[in-house]
């Protein structure tokens, strides 16, 4: 008998306990539900069934829903470029930033600037950005100088060649002036851009910064250049606004071909 009065004893204990723990999961759900209706959303049906199936010490397998987007953010892409480097002032510094920040970008440089630094094209390269033309003299293409702009093009090619061993696909005309006849004669790419700040002619960091992030969307190219200080703190306050919105910043190639 007494045997029996301690089993029993024991027997309330254990339900004490699985009493607190379905108590204490179905308070959680509440929580839950509460906090998601405080946001503007509401917990998932087929999530709020599964909670409620383990409660019932179903033998059904609780599944995970595949469909919810709570935490599926994908990272939308833009690429940030620079024109006219590289520059023995502002180019290390744009680099060492762009380090820091785990930032890939697209340098466009003028071919003369790259034979005179090429330290800094193999460094570009060594940090994983993109290199890309800008003709050898930055000169504009024009109905008269056709085969002059496309021996610079070439010219500016064999310079990065030399520099890092690898041909250059890319190119970005000096004031978006193009024939499309070289894509074919050079199998050279042309890179426009969607936002312009015109930080060339602007000593106002705070007001090229404005301009982008208002024009700022997924699949952006942003036209900077690596030549002036205000360019440069622009640049980063741009970045480090960006990635805090979602943005992942890759080379222009994953833009127009991804």
């Amino acid at each position: 008998m007494k045997n029996f009065k301690n089993f029993l004893a024991a027997f309330d204990v254990v339900m004490v306990f699985v009493l607190a723990g379905l108590w204490a999961e179905k308070n959680m759900l509440q929580m839950v539900s509460s906090y998601m209706e405080r946001e503007g959303e509401n917990v998932p049906a087929m999530q709020t069934e599964q909670i409620q199936k383990k409660q019932g010490d179903t033998e059904e397998p609780i599944k995970i829903q595949e469909d919810t987007n709570y935490f599926e953010l994908e990272d939308k892409k833009i690429a940030i470029t620079f024109d006219d480097g590289p520059n023995l002032t502002y180019t290390p510094g744009l680099l060492q930033g762009l380090r820091e920040r785990n930032v890939k970008a697209t340098f466009f440089v003028i071919g003369k600037n790259a034979a005179e630094h090429p330290e800094l094209i193999e460094e570009m390269k060594k940090d994983g950005h993109l290199i890309g033309n800008h003709t050898y003299n930055h000169i504009q293409l024009n109905d008269s100088n056709r085969e002059v702009f496309k021996e610079e093009l070439k010219k500016n090619s064999e310079t990065i060649r030399n520099i890092t061993g690898e041909d250059t696909l890319y190119v970005r005309p000096p004031y978006g002036s193009w024939d499309k006849d070289f894509e074919k004669e050079l199998n050279m790419f042309p890179v426009l851009w969607d936002i312009d700040p015109r930080d060339w002619c602007s000593s106002d960091a705070g007001k090229v910064v404005e301009t982008v992030l208002s024009q700022a969307e997924e699949n952006s190219i942003i036209l900077l250049h690596d030549q002036y200080d205000t360019s440069i703190a622009a640049a980063f306050a741009i970045i480090d606004k960006l990635k805090e919105e979602g943005y992942q910043f890759v080379t222009v190639d994953e833009i127009l071909f991804d």
